[in-house]
């Protein structure tokens, strides 16, 4: 099952969102619901998008489509940069890669940390 926590950081301009686990279609949709309600109250071309994918497993065949559903979502309220934290993850941070590039999400950054 996936988790996500939304945090606005008001002053700074930045919207947080941590990720966990394995979503689920129903996850997937939770999520956006939450995202929705969450940027509703602000002016995202205002704010950057820091999304946290250290814990989060690699995406699903199935869910694949509902990801890049949300990178589209992100390129459309026009945040000044979007970007991804990832532990050490290849395969994670090629298939993120690939599908920021075929949605035309140009600002996005995909950070990945290494841990010992």
């Amino acid at each position: 099952m996936g988790s996500f926590i939304l945090k606005t950081d008001v002053p700074n301009k930045v919207l947080n969102i941590d990720l966990e686990g394995s979503f689920s279609q129903e996850d997937g949709l939770r999520s956006i619901s939450a995202y929705q309600d969450t940027i509703a109250p602000i002016n995202t071309k205002e704010y950057e998008l820091n999304i946290d994918c250290k814990k989060l497993n690699v995406t699903a065949p199935e869910i694949v489509p509902l990801l890049e559903g949300c990178l589209q979502m992100f390129k459309k309220d026009e945040y000044k940069k979007v970007v991804l934290t990832l532990e050490n993850n290849a395969i994670l941070k090629m298939q993120l890669s690939r599908l920021g590039r075929s949605v035309g999400l140009d600002n996005l950054e995909i950070i990945s940390t290494v841990t010992t």
